[in-house]
Parts: structure tokens; C-alpha cells; sequence
């Protein structure tokens, strides 16, 4: 029996084609996408297309249309093998990241892919991510269920688990990398998995749609010079909940008496802040440095090796999960609950 693949069209670069005339870019219909993809009608894999009533440049995504996404993979959950995300480069993995919190008990795959040129551009990487994505998402193992049964991002060659993938490159075809997590696959001839990293499930029960998103966090990127009104703008932001703070190295930050002022302050109101690193690759550790041991005493959590897209995507799923129990949003906050952090 051929696997059955929901094809998802969001909007981004590789929803879209360019005009004769003026070569500008507009969304593609239907028809037109498959016609610069006609092996969508040939594939071994039974492929169908939805697409959102209006195409989303990636810059505008809304936590809303995160809603829109999960709750289109759950309307269809049941008569779908894998599903595919068409979406712009730009906060695709800001959108993974989210759905990967959002889809709670997933067994199936959910691929987000796009490209850095139109469809319809001769030398378009959008044909080779989507048709390679299709074929992640009906990919079995050899008991019939799902190879990948997870939230991933497919781009030039390599499979990421979405909640630990950036945007690196704005101008070359490898737009993504998962610096501190192993590729699940990697597609050349042949697709080669890594099993032994890729989740799978103990057991499989309902898929659950969480869809309550709490947007009060905010990021606070350290900067040499930065002042105290600039801190204390965003730390008294109302209803603020949470705040990413971006700091240098392994977590450190400067020894000012404000800012651990300004902090333990925020922190005493309720607001639960987070260390992220501003390296790509590395981990949190506040116990190395003395510039550091100042977040601890003031009561800053360590965010490990999270990205922060998929830091923001927890802080708000957590949120809305559990809008009224602080204790228990720190404690999740710093367990891997699918995947997106590694404790040493």
C-alpha cells in the first residue's frame, strides 16, 4: 500500500514564482506548483496539497498561524502517513520549533522544508528539499511505523530535529544547521538515517494539539556598553513572564551591581529568566566563570544548549500550558521534554 503525504503550503520563497514581466515574485497557485513539479504526480507515494487561504511571508509569521499548522497536521492526522510544511526560510525554525512543543504524543513525520530560490528558477534548490522531504515523510522501518516520527526541518541534504536548528546563511543553498545535535539523516544517492538519534515513542496514543501560546517573554541580548535603562526598559515590560537573556561564552555576563540588581528584582516580581549562550555551539555552565555565579545567586536558570528559537517556542508553550504554576514551568523549563536539550 503506497504511504500517504500531506503537502502543507504555507508561503516562503518556495511557494512562490516569479512574474514574466517584472520578474517580481507572487504566490504560485496550485496547478502552477505542480507544473514546475510534475514528479509530484509520479512519485511512488500517494501526495495530496492543501494550502493556506492566504501564503505567509515567513517575516510575518504570527504564533497564530503556529495554531494554523498544528491544527492542520491533526484535522488530517488520521488519514496521513507523514506530512510536509512549505514555509520561508526566515522563522521556519521558529514555526518547527513551536509545533515540536505543540504536537504532543507525534508518531508520525512532520517536515518543514523551503528553498532559497522560487520553484519555477532553473537553478531553484526547491525541488530537491521538497521531493526528499516527501520521501522522509513516508519512510518506514521495517515494523511499518514512521523512520522520523518527529517535528524536523529538511534542507540541502541533512535532516535537523527542528527544535535544535537556526538559520545560519541568508545567500547559500545550506541555509540551516543544528549545531549542537547530530543531522537525524543525511540525502545523498541514498538516504542514510541515524537511527540511534532519532526519538521514537515508547507507545502510541492520540495525537494532543496544544494550542494555548502565552507571547509575554521577550530576549535580552548583552552587549559591551549596554546600560541599565536599556535593561530595566525590558525587565519592567508589562505582563512580562520570561526573558531569554543572551549572554557571552559559557553563560557570563558582566559583574555590574545593577544588572544582578536589576535581575534578582525581576526575578523576586515572578519573571523567570533564562541564560542563553550567544555561541552557536556550546552549553550554559554559570559554575565556570565568577562573572557568572552572580545569574545563580541571582536566581537566572540555565538554558543548556537550547537554541533560542526553541527556547522562546518552550517559554510560551509552557505558559500557556501551565499558565498559573510558576515552580512547575521552571522545573520543565530545564528537562528535555522532545529532545531540545542536552544535560551533561
Amino acid at each position: 500500500m503506497r504511504a500517504k503525504v500531506l503537502l502543507i503550503m504555507t508561503g516562503g520563497t518556495i511557494s512562490m514564482v516569479q512574474k514574466n514581466k517584472t520578474g517580481a515574485l507572487c504566490p504560485a497557485s496550485l496547478s502552477t506548483f505542480k507544473h514546475f513539479v510534475p514528479e509530484l504526480n509520479e512519485a511512488d507515494f500517494h501526495i495530496e496539497v492543501i494550502a493556506f487561504d492566504s501564503m505567509i511571508d515567513s517575516s510575518d509569521v504570527h504564533p497564530n498561524d503556529w495554531v494554523h499548522m498544528a491544527e492542520a497536521v491533526k484535522s488530517h492526522y488520521n488519514d496521513y502517513d507523514g506530512f510536509v510544511i512549505l514555509h520561508g526560510t526566515d522563522t521556519m525554525a521558529y514555526s518547527a520549533s513551536a509545533l515540536s512543543f505543540m504536537l504532543g504524543n507525534l508518531s508520525k513525520p512532520v517536515v518543514f522544508t523551503g528553498s532559497q530560490l522560487p520553484i519555477g528558477v532553473l537553478r531553484s534548490d526547491a525541488k530537491e528539499n521538497l521531493l526528499t522531504a516527501i520521501e522522509i515523510a513516508a519512510a518506514k522501518r521495517k515494523d511499518g511505523s514512521a523512520m522520523v516520527p518527529e517535528v524536523t526541518i529538511f534542507f540541502e541534504g541533512h535532516l535537523f530535529r527542528a527544535n535544535r536548528t537556526t538559520k545560519r546563511n541568508a545567500e547559500h543553498f545550506s541555509a540551516f544547521y543544528s549545531y549542537n545535535y547530530t543531522p537525524l539523516a543525511q540525502a545523498g544517492v541514498h538516504i542514510t538515517y541515524n537511527e540511534q538519534l532519532i526519538h521514537y515513542p515508547q507507545t502510541v496514543a492520540p495525537l494532543e494539539v496544544h494550542t494555548a501560546l502565552d507571547r509575554n517573554v521577550a530576549i535580552l541580548k548583552l552587549f559591551p556598553g549596554i546600560t541599565e535603562q536599556v535593561v530595566a526598559a525590558i525587565l519592567n515590560t508589562p505582563n512580562l513572564k520570561a526573558v531569554v537573556l543572551e549572554t557571552y561564552g559559557a553563560g557570563n555576563a558582566p559583574s555590574y551591581d545593577w544588572l544582578y540588581e536589576q535581575l534578582r528584582s525581576a526575578i523576586e516580581r515572578g519573571v523567570i529568566i533564562v541564560n542563553k549562550t550567544q555561541c552557536s555551539t556550546g552549553s550554559v555552565d554559570m559554575q565556570l566563570y565568577d562573572v557568572s555565579r552572580n545569574l545563580l545567586k541571582a536566581g537566572v536558570l540555565s538554558g543548556y544548549d537550547m537554541t533560542t528559537e526553541a527556547l522562546l517556542a518552550k517559554l510560551m508553550f509552557l505558559f500557556g500550558t501551565y499558565p498559573d504554576d510558576v515552580e512547575q514551568i521552571k522545573i520543565l523549563l530545564q528537562q528535555p521534554l522532545v529532545g531540545e536539550l542536552t544535560i551533561h
